[in-house]
Order: structure tokens, then C-alpha cells, then sequence
């Protein structure tokens, strides 16, 4: 598994790594065959004098790439609200996966695939 994290208009802190590669961890948990994960932290200044912390992932898996970004004015608000949404969509690409293991009509009981009369 390859992680990429990069910062656009903002310094990149060990502090602020340690925290993404933790949350990531959940992620991993839940589906091993990760191939790529790039992270892009950015900060957008608005003329109001306010900032805008935004975050980004691509996850390349086996077949599927899967995108999230999250908008929060904390930089780590935004990084947890990020991993929540990944999260989902994990879970729900690894249900559709596991779903399409069915039994095929060879192996089912006789009793089910005969027509009722």
C-alpha cells in the first residue's frame, strides 16, 4: 500500500501524518487489498478573514477507485469527518463484493430447484 500526503497552502506537521495514517488504520481494518491512498490537505483563505480547511483522499482498491473530501473550518474536524465518509463507502463496496458470491444452481438441494406441480 502506497500513502501520499501532501498540503496545498499549509505546512505539513508529523502531528498532522500521525493523525491521518491513525485513522487510516480504521480503513484498513476493515478492507486489506488497498492498493494506492493519496491524501491532499488544503487551506483556503477567504477574504473574510476566515479559513476554509478542506481534505481529499483517492483509495485505488482492487477494481474500484473510491473519492472523499471533506469542507470544516479545523483541519482535523476535517480529516475526521473525511474518514467517516471513506469509511461508508468502504463498507459498502466490500458488501457489494461479498455479495455477489452466491450459491450457483448445481449446488443447491434438489427439493429448491425443482418446479412445484
Amino acid at each position: 500500500m502506497n500513502l501520499t500526503i501532501s498540503g496545498h497552502h499549509l505546512d505539513l506537521t508529523p502531528a498532522i501524518r500521525e493523525h491521518v495514517k491513525t485513522k487510516l488504520e480504521r480503513i484498513t481494518r476493515h478492507f486489506d487489498h488497498v492498493i494506492d491512498i493519496a491524501v491532499i490537505l488544503s487551506v483556503d483563505k477567504l477574504p473574510e478573514k476566515e479559513r476554509r480547511h478542506k481534505a481529499e483522499i483517492n483509495l485505488r482498491l482492487r477494481g474500484k477507485d473510491i473519492h472523499a473530501e471533506s469542507i470544516a473550518q479545523d483541519l482535523y474536524a476535517a480529516i475526521d469527518t473525511l474518514m467517516d465518509k471513506l469509511d461508508r463507502q468502504v463498507l459498502k463496496y466490500k458488501t457489494k463484493m461479498l455479495d455477489h458470491h452466491h450459491a450457483t444452481i448445481k449446488h443447491m438441494p434438489e427439493a429448491m430447484t425443482q418446479p412445484a406441480q
